[in-house]
């Protein structure tokens, strides 16, 4: 029962700990721009998102289970479309020799349909901490925090859906590169990486004096 415990704790710690990582890496890869990089670190980071998601499903408050379970759930989906943009991009965006009518629709870069779905994607992951962050068990000053992190995330949900049917970014699909966009991704990273922090200090064994 102690291991079954202890794995419920460690599989979503490890978890953060590749939240904290990639998003790290992203950071830096964005900075040097490093596009093969930033686009692997990204199907990186779902795998360790949804780990995390998990270990705070499985201790939410019955009270709390079904924000959580929503949570869990938009996280899937999340990492669905998240894993199919970068996988495209670094196999047949990199390596097929694709035509432009076909890079105007793959090329994360030009502003088409995967880049929609890529916001689409982490419109859903906006959406996946907002419902975590109402089911987080507060124990301390550092969990409210980390509550407080994952609730207000989930208004970039509202940007990363609506922007794209706004036609702002039909601009990209000449190929050129917004270095403002850059910009806004690492003050993301900068963002998100102290929920990966929080959420590797929550789930360690420390943090939880009711035994679950």
């Amino acid at each position: 029962m102690e291991r079954v415990i202890a794995m419920n704790r460690q599989i979503p710690r490890i978890g953060a700990a590749i939240v904290c990582v990639t998003v790290f890496l992203f950071a830096v890869c964005l900075i040097v721009d490093f596009s093969f990089g930033s686009y692997l670190v990204c199907m990186l980071l779902p795998l360790g998102y949804i780990m995390t998601a998990a270990g705070f499903q499985h201790e939410a408050d019955d009270d709390r289970k079904v924000a959580a379970n929503v949570g869990l759930v938009l996280s899937a989906v999340y990492a669905t479309l998240i894993l199919l943009v970068y996988f495209a991009q670094n196999t047949s965006v990199r390596l097929d020799g694709l035509g432009d009518a076909a890079l105007r629709v793959l090329d994360f870069k030009r502003g088409g349909l995967i880049f929609n779905y890529d916001l689409l994607g982490y419109g859903m992951m906006a959406l996946s901490t907002f419902f975590i962050g109402l089911s987080v068990r507060v124990e301390n000053r550092a969990d409210r925090w980390l509550k407080r992190l994952l609730t207000l995330h989930g208004l970039f949900y509202i940007s990363c859906f609506i922007l794209p049917m706004t036609g702002m970014f039909r601009g990209m699909a000449d190929g050129g590169t917004s270095r403002g966009g850059s910009i806004a991704l690492v003050i993301w990273c900068a963002y998100f990486l102290p929920v990966g922090v929080l959420a590797w200090r929550h789930f360690g064994p420390d943090n939880h004096p009711k035994g679950d």
